[in-house]
């Protein structure tokens, strides 16, 4: 008969249905409670070792590699979050990928604007302003009857604000913020109030 304490697959599936008895010698799971005392033991010799003053400097080295990390991972943030800070202008074939695909993931503000409009060349003024200031909100903009076939000039500007992949609040016109007096303030508040921006 073969050696029932041999460390083989057979053995160990007879083992496990109770054939053959258990093997005798160290499991792995002392063999891990072992490797984890030595290594406590050899870290407390390390530090008891050690001076107060090198104690002290330990501690210090470690609070600024903890600093690091921290400001290390709040630079990737702010980086993710900052990917936009300019009006892009778009076509109606990008709409879908550009605004509600998007909008799953960031906020967007859409502008349907027509150049010849003096109310829309003060919104895309103020709009350029707030994307370089809010880089997480992406802002869009297209050609009002691009957008929307026979969409008529006299709705223009008109805001579209999405979020979570569908459209949360539209804005048509300007009377609302205040008509050609509008400020950058006001429509900053007013997107702020939308949840398309958030303060920092």
């Amino acid at each position: 008969m073969d050696d029932p304490n041999a460390d083989t697959e057979w053995n160990d599936i007879l083992r496990a249905r109770g054939i053959l008895p258990p093997r005798e010698g160290p499991t792995e799971e002392d063999i891990l409670e072992a490797m984890d005392q030595v290594i406590m033991e050899k870290q407390d010799r390390h530090l008891e070792d050690r001076t107060l003053d090198e104690l002290d400097e330990l501690e210090d080295e470690e609070d600024e590699r903890v600093l690091l990390e921290y400001r290390i991972a709040e630079m990737k943030a702010e980086a993710l979050r900052a990917k936009f800070g300019e009006v892009m202008q778009i076509s109606k074939p990008d709409f879908i990928r550009e605004v509600t695909d998007a909008s799953k993931e960031v906020w967007v503000v859409v502008h349907l604007f027509k150049d010849s409009i003096p109310e829309c060349k003060l919104m895309n003024a103020h709009l350029a302003t707030l994307a370089a200031k809010h880089k997480a909100t992406k802002f869009i903009k297209i050609i009002g009857d691009q957008c929307i076939p026979n969409y008529p000039d006299k709705n223009l500007p008109t805001l579209l604000i999405y979020g979570e992949g569908d459209m949360k609040l539209q804005l048509v016109g300007l009377t609302e913020l205040g008509g050609l007096n509008m400020s950058l303030k006001r429509l900053e508040n007013y997107l702020i109030s939308s949840g398309a921006i958030s303060v920092d």
